[in-house]
C-alpha cells in the first residue's frame, strides 16, 4: 500500500472562489445551467443481465425493467449540464454508462451496499456531484450572470493578511 504523498481525491476540492485556486492559476469551465441540448451517444455497454435469483435464474421481467431504468437514466444523463463536458471528452462516455448500469441496479431490489458505493464513487467521478464538480474544474451556471462562482472570485478582496489594520497603542499604551 503506498504511504504518504497526495492523492487524486486528499485535501479540499479546489473551489473558484479560493485564494489557492487563484495562486495556482485554476480556471473552471462555465456550464450552461441549461443542460446538454446535443446528439446523444448511443448506450456502449452491452444490454444488461438480472441478477440470477437463489435457483441461478435471472427473472427476465427484472432484465426488461434494468433496460427500462438504463434507457431512462441515459436519456436523464446527457440532458444535464455536465454532457457538454462529456461531449467534448468523448473517453468519459464508458464512465457516464457505467453510472448508469450501477444506478439502475440500484433501483432493483437487493442492491447491494457494494452497488451503492460504486454508484457514489462513479457519481463524483464523472462531476454528478459538488465534489465531483469542483475536481474537474467545472461549474454550473450562466457565464454572463455577475452571481456565477467564477465571476465571484475575481471579486474577491486579497488575503486575510492584508485585510487585517494595525492598531497602534495596543493594551500598554
Amino acid at each position: 500500500m503506498a504511504s504518504g504523498g497526495a492523492r487524486a481525491v486528499s485535501g479540499p476540492a479546489p473551489s473558484a472562489s479560493s485564494a489557492r485556486s487563484d495562486r495556482r492559476g485554476l480556471t473552471f469551465r462555465v456550464l450552461p445551467a441549461g443542460g446538454y441540448h446535443g446528439p446523444v451517444p448511443d448506450f456502449p455497454l452491452e444490454p444488461p443481465q438480472a441478477r440470477p435469483d437463489r435457483d441461478g435464474v435471472a427473472p427476465a421481467s427484472q432484465t426488461e425493467a434494468l433496460e427500462r431504468a438504463e434507457a431512462r437514466l441515459w436519456a436523464f444523463a446527457w440532458s444535464l449540464p455536465q454532457a457538454v463536458a462529456w461531449a467534448s471528452e468523448p473517453w468519459r462516455v464508458y464512465s457516464v454508462a457505467q453510472w448508469v448500469r450501477v444506478a439502475a441496479f440500484c433501483e432493483m431490489p437487493g442492491a447491494s451496499a457494494a452497488d451503492r458505493t460504486a454508484m457514489l464513487r462513479l457519481q463524483e467521478e464523472i462531476g454528478l456531484t459538488g465534489p465531483g464538480l469542483a475536481r474537474n474544474g467545472w461549474v454550473i451556471g450562466d457565464p454572463e450572470a455577475p452571481d456565477t462562482p467564477v465571476e465571484s472570485a475575481k471579486r474577491r478582496p486579497g488575503s486575510s493578511r492584508s485585510r487585517m489594520k494595525v492598531i497602534s497603542g495596543g493594551r500598554d499604551g
